[in-house]
């Protein structure tokens, strides 16, 4: 593992732990599916479409899902925190969040989840969307909990 791929990797666990008391939280990564080094529209589609079945056999139905990707809604930390609290989030089986391959994710993985949500119109490599998002789950405890962590 490289240097800052283990950084990356201790950050989360560090966000997974501080969560874990209230929590059950379930890190499953899929790996890539391989592209040719120059790829047309044609080879990301199909790349796209086997990642996605590979994902949507993953999830569980009963799940609220929530995607991350470039076409999603970009909210504030209080407003994320009101979407994982709310009624359907809370009644739900789990809450799922789904990150997409370099390419991003199928239509149809799109078209199943609950929820569309951007991180913001920059691009993150995944290992730090996934940081991101971790710290952006422990606010949203933190802020509905009452904690100082949210300022």
């Amino acid at each position: 593992m490289k240097a800052q791929e283990k950084y990356y990797q201790e950050t989360i666990s560090e966000y997974i732990k501080r969560l874990s008391r209230d929590f059950k939280i379930i890190n499953t990564e899929i790996k890539e599916e391989p592209l040719p080094d120059k790829p047309n529209e044609s080879d990301i589609n199909l790349c796209l479409k086997k990642e996605g079945a590979k994902i949507l056999e993953k999830i569980s139905r009963d799940s609220y899902k929530i995607a991350l990707c470039i076409e999603g809604k970009k909210i504030s930390s209080e407003e994320f925190a009101s979407l994982l609290y709310s009624e359907k989030a809370v009644n739900s089986q789990s809450v799922d969040f789904i990150i997409g391959s370099s390419h991003g994710l199928s239509g149809e993985v799109k078209k199943s989840m609950d929820y569309l949500l951007s991180l913001s119109d920059m691009t993150f490599s995944h290992r730090l969307a996934r940081v991101i998002l971790m710290e952006q789950i422990y606010r949203a405890y933190a802020i509905e909990t009452g904690k100082k962590y949210h300022k």
